[in-house]
């Protein structure tokens, strides 16, 4: 599953769309058919996507030898920081057993399913369902412009580079082992809609659940994930690094429950759950300083304090702020995120909340 890097988003013009690794799968997989089938290749291949779209992706690689042919295609994500941008994906395919249709295997930087929870069986290719029906369908609509029926195709997806870059991504948790991913429902990327990730923490629920582990923690960053599980030593494919997505986390939990949730997170982050934000990015929700200075003058500091708390330019300053009451005021932000939660997930699952330092150190808990 795809994480997010450091941004490559212009300033100057509206952001770009692009291309999942699934349409740049289907595009290479029908051109490498056609080819097959045509003894020569195209410079370019047009593919028919879900909603309707109909890209047209220029080929990198192209190669033919009896019985089989292969294509790539650069993957664009346009203005979306994804750590598949500029990949190659690549597709070989060959001829199958009559009757079996079109089949699917691992190449270079394809990851391999291993545990239970995912859309796919334990030893299947990471090759989510979308991208298979749009390869199924490219190489069938391939077939049709020709004038020849579905293929018995075996189809072969490789991401040279794919197996450095999937370290960056939760793929390792969710029991995807070897590589990547091929992801992508509508073939459309969509900028700083941060679908993979969400997707991630989805199937990370997922797998927690087949594996009938009953007590997830999720986490906003690595500093608190590991301070919160040296003292819970929890099994990896709980953790679920949930980053910025506390209500793409909590509503897939509502529908998906577990038994235990913990959340450990930063005050900042933690301190804008607590006011009802389901997601904490700085771009998309701010610290309400009031609130947090109402906190401050409950825990029994002085009116000088609370007023400075009012125009702070940071959570972490009201809680340097704070001085001895840092700790009241941290837990008075784990019991408010915890009630956000809870009112989120609406029953079924008990929740703790621990906030941290930017040292790591538990300085808040809900009980």
């Amino acid at each position: 599953m795809s994480k997010t890097v450091p941004s490559r988003k212009p300033l100057d013009r509206p952001l770009k769309k692009g291309w999942t690794t699934g349409a740049c799968a289907a595009a290479a997989a029908a051109a490498a058919w056609r080819a097959l089938e045509t003894g020569v290749f195209e410079k370019t291949m047009s593919i028919c996507l879900p909603r309707g779209d109909t890209p047209t992706f220029t080929l990198a690689t192209q190669v033919i030898s009896t019985g089989f042919a292969c294509a790539g295609v650069i993957k664009d994500a346009g203005d979306d920081p994804d750590v598949t941008h500029g990949l190659e994906i690549i597709a070989d395919v060959q001829k199958g057993r009559p009757g079996k249709g079109i089949t699917f295997a691992a190449g270079e930087g394809v990851g391999t399913v291993t545990l239970k929870g995912l859309p796919l069986a334990v030893g299947e290719p990471a090759i989510n369902p979308g991208p298979r029906g749009q390869i199924t369908d490219a190489i069938n609509g391939a077939a049709s412009a020709l004038g020849l029926p579905a293929p018995d195709v075996r189809v072969t997806i490789s991401i040279p580079g794919g197996r450095e870059v999937a370290k960056k991504t939760m793929n390792g948790r969710l029991g995807i082992e070897g590589g990547l991913s091929v992801l992508g429902t509508t073939g459309i990327v969509v900028p700083y809609s941060c679908s993979s990730w969400i997707h991630a923490i989805h199937r990370g629920v997922d797998v927690s659940r087949a594996q009938n582990l009953n007590h997830v923690l999720a986490a906003t960053g690595r500093t608190s994930e590991h301070a919160a599980n040296a003292e819970l030593n929890m099994n990896p494919a709980a953790l679920i690094d949930m980053g910025d997505f506390a209500g793409g986390l909590l509503k897939y939990l509502r529908a998906h429950p577990v038994a235990h949730l913990t959340i450990a997170g930063g005050f900042a982050k933690l301190t804008k759950l607590s006011q009802g934000a389901m997601d904490l990015h700085s771009a998309r929700s701010a610290v309400d300083f009031d609130h947090l200075a109402d906190l401050l003058a409950r825990s029994g500091v002085d009116r000088d304090t609370v007023n400075q708390a009012r125009t702070a330019n940071t959570a972490q300053h009201v809680l340097e702020l704070a001085g001895e009451s840092a700790p009241e005021l941290a837990h008075l932000i784990a019991r408010q995120a915890r009630e956000v939660a809870l009112a989120t997930l609406a029953g079924g699952t008990e929740v703790t909340v621990w906030v941290y330092d930017r040292s790591g150190q538990r300085v808040g808990t809900s009980t």
